[in-house]
């Protein structure tokens, strides 16, 4: 059994939760409650995976539409990637002109699962933004409060691990994210962010729109927008060949312990690296 797919049994279980989709500009569209059952067979060689999604019926009076889905798993595909603790991305290998784009983030946290799902359209831009919040069955675990700008401001230290779709060893650093606000300009956030095995260090500025932040400056400009549970979808404008660009999604997952999984993607368009930073805020 690879590494790989034990990090993907690490995901085992009853899970109840909902799915939430928001517009591109953050608003809530509905709020659909879902049952999902992860479960192995043969000496765990075998996994399959049942969600159930209950959709309200047009007469108040009848029981919610269920829509079902079932798959089973003997191998992962190229297009996803887990971590030890069982925290992964899926998404598109390869941008085309043909087809849509986007990613699936999920990050599980002792009896909580909060999964991400960033879809773009033909055009490379944002379509739908989907939130799934899951806790396992039986569990009383609460949801983190939404989140707000003030959770982010400070100074956050902590590691990165970032996997490859070839499977070589993963590159392991330290990384420092800090986050002030600015009063005497339009552009009212700095962050200065330091990364990477060659300790890259960017500063950027960004305008705050309510739940959304925006950094709009130089030539791949990306918004945050700032969800439930103390999520967050981090949005390229526009996805587009001839341009590197990134998907990113984070959650909150205590007031002083944050994770972040980034998708990082050439100016070919192909997907170059899966990366999960997890980091602390400093007091």
């Amino acid at each position: 059994m690879n590494s790989q797919w034990k990090s993907f049994l690490k995901n085992l279980g009853e899970w109840q939760g909902s799915f939430t989709q928001f517009s591109p500009q953050g608003e809530l569209i509905n709020d659909i409650p879902s049952h999902l059952t992860l479960e192995s067979f043969n000496e765990n060689r075998t996994a399959r995976l049942t969600l159930k999604r209950f959709y309200p019926n047009s007469d108040p009076t009848l029981e919610p539409e269920i829509k079902e889905l079932v798959r089973e798993y003997q191998s992962l595909g190229r297009d996803i990637l887990f971590f030890e603790n069982g925290t992964f991305s899926q998404g598109t290998i390869q941008l085309s002109p043909i087809s849509k784009s986007g990613a699936e983030f999920g990050f599980i946290h002792e009896n909580r699962r909060l999964r991400l799902v960033e879809l773009f359209n033909l055009d490379g831009y944002l379509e739908s933004l989907t939130l799934i919040r899951e806790k396992r069955q039986g569990s009383n675990d609460i949801e983190r409060p939404a989140l707000t700008l003030e959770a982010l401001l400070g100074e956050w230290k902590g590691e990165g691990i970032t996997l490859y779709p070839d499977l070589r060893s993963p590159d392991i650093y330290p990384t420092r994210m800090q986050l002030q606000l600015e009063s005497d300009s339009k552009y009212q956030l700095l962050q200065n962010l330091t990364f990477g095995v060659q300790d890259i260090k960017i500063s950027s500025k960004a305008r705050i729109e309510g739940s959304m932040i925006r950094f709009d400056q130089g030539k791949n400009p990306v918004r945050v927008i700032l969800l439930p549970d103390g999520a967050s979808a981090t949005i390229p404008e526009r996805v587009e060949l001839r341009k590197p660009f990134f998907f990113e999604a984070g959650w909150l997952i205590k007031p002083d312990i944050r994770q972040r999984l980034i998708r990082q993607y050439n100016d070919k368009g192909e997907w170059l690296s899966l990366t999960l930073v997890t980091e602390y805020k400093q007091s």
